[in-house]
């Protein structure tokens, strides 16, 4: 589908360049890409601009986005998932367990990125899957997919900058009593292609925080926010720390093959790439997490 923005030049901006005032809207490389190879798509008060024209108040600047061909490779499944919201800019998606996101070797087409290119195929209103945030395959809950290049570029740069607020709830194994941060780093393990561990030598930084929610003898339900975005972290943290994920049989020996991480992606919050509004939206728990009294509708706040 086509994407037509408009915008008013205020007086704030006045003599500002084009471009630069293109660049603070956040049109990335890729944005400005399409500016120049296809005519017409960018206009000032109705006219044909050049980047280095400076800007008058009142102007009327106006970006058309053309409909994106379809070279992707992923074949349309239907997969069964549901949509929390959508407009024309993002879509945001729950995604059941046991779905990868990204079609793989073991996994070409059994993807939620197969169940996206079934729904647009079915709509005849392609976009390609651009997924702003990542989930494990076996996690449950919400996943933002960017529908045009311009919000891509804005919500990855959100993501970038940490301006993408994530909360998880987890399941983990054993009694917690006290909430708290974990700052450990975290790398690859070197016999595994999958398998992370804590890397005090060569891993990223990693920081999640968590809060007990409900404690019992044997497991523990918590809510974990994280500061940064490794792969695997929640899961690989709170084995650090002695409580491994219910159901995470990489990270949990306890655990059976054929279970999940009990790890759901429960709230996004971030702001609105067009409109700038401050949005969150929230995932039902999924059936194999319920049965905690913290799940009762006057103790599951939003905080």
């Amino acid at each position: 589908m086509e994407r037509h923005l408009t915008w008013t030049v205020d007086k704030s901006q006045e003599g500002k360049r084009l471009i630069d005032w293109l660049r603070e809207k956040g049109c990335s490389k890729q944005v400005l890409s399409v500016i120049k190879n296809h005519e017409g798509s960018l206009l000032n008060n109705g006219e044909k601009p050049y980047f280095r024209d400076p800007l008058q108040a009142g102007d009327v600047v106006e970006l058309t986005l053309p409909q994106e061909q379809d070279t992707s490779t992923i074949v349309p499944v239907r997969q069964e998932f549901s949509i929390i919201y959508e407009d024309e800019d993002l879509m945001v998606i729950n995604k059941p367990g046991n779905l990868p996101v990204h079609p793989s070797v073991n996994h070409f087409e059994n993807t939620l990125a197969n169940g996206v290119s079934w729904l647009c195929w079915q709509r005849n209103d392609y976009f390609p899957f651009r997924c702003v945030n990542r989930l494990d395959g076996g996690t449950t809950g919400l996943l933002i997919l960017a529908k045009n290049v311009y919000s891509s570029a804005i919500l990855y740069e959100q993501m970038k900058e940490r301006k993408i607020h994530r909360t998880y709830l987890a399941i983990v194994s054993g009694k917690l009593t006290e909430s708290g941060t974990i700052d450990l780093p975290i790398g690859r393990k070197s016999e595994s292609v999958i398998e992370r561990c804590v890397d005090k030598t060569h891993g990223e930084r990693a920081v999640t925080h968590y809060e007990v929610l409900e404690a019992r003898t044997d497991q523990t339900l918590v809510k974990c926010q994280l500061e940064t975005g490794r792969t695997h972290q929640i899961r690989v943290h709170m084995q650090a720390i002695g409580h491994p994920l219910v159901g995470d049989f990489l990270y949990n020996p306890h655990a059976l093959r054929e279970e999940r991480p009990l790890l759901h992606s429960w709230r996004l919050a971030f702001t609105h790439p067009v409109s700038g509004d401050e949005v969150y939206f929230t995932a039902p728990v999924p059936a194999d997490m319920q049965g905690w009294k913290w799940f009762q509708p006057d103790k599951m706040k939003v905080t």
